[in-house]
């Protein structure tokens, strides 16, 4: 069954960095665009940022020039690199395939921006 598993969380001051993690597994990695969603306290989920089968990416406003996504074909990973965080980048992120009209979510992984 497709499973995603999402890592590397926690807490971090503003301007700070982390790099998240999502593993893939039951469906051919390689060949689906991957997605990282957010959810902050009080707000709607919002993509952050995604990558097709073929390295595009793209972004949303809010976090150009500061996240970088990127994927690894050959450990069915795909990252987040989030660099000089701010307070309302607080949020759980979740990563999510699209496979046969359906979405697979992970389960998430925290995000706490604060001093």
């Amino acid at each position: 069954q497709v499973q995603l598993v999402e890592s590397g969380g926690g807490l971090v001051q503003p301007g700070g960095s982390l790099r998240l993690s999502c593993a893939a597994s039951g469906f051919i990695f390689r060949l689906n665009a991957m997605y990282w969603y957010r959810q902050g306290p009080g707000k709607q989920r919002e993509l952050v940022a995604s990558i097709t089968n073929s390295h595009s990416t793209n972004y949303a406003d809010s976090v150009k020039g500061r996240f970088t996504i990127s994927r690894d074909n050959a450990k069915n990973t795909v990252y987040l690199q989030m660099n000089s965080l701010k307070p309302e980048d607080t949020a759980v992120y979740y990563c999510k395939v699209g496979l046969r009209s359906r979405d697979y979510w992970g389960q998430g992984t925290q995000v706490i921006v604060s001093s």
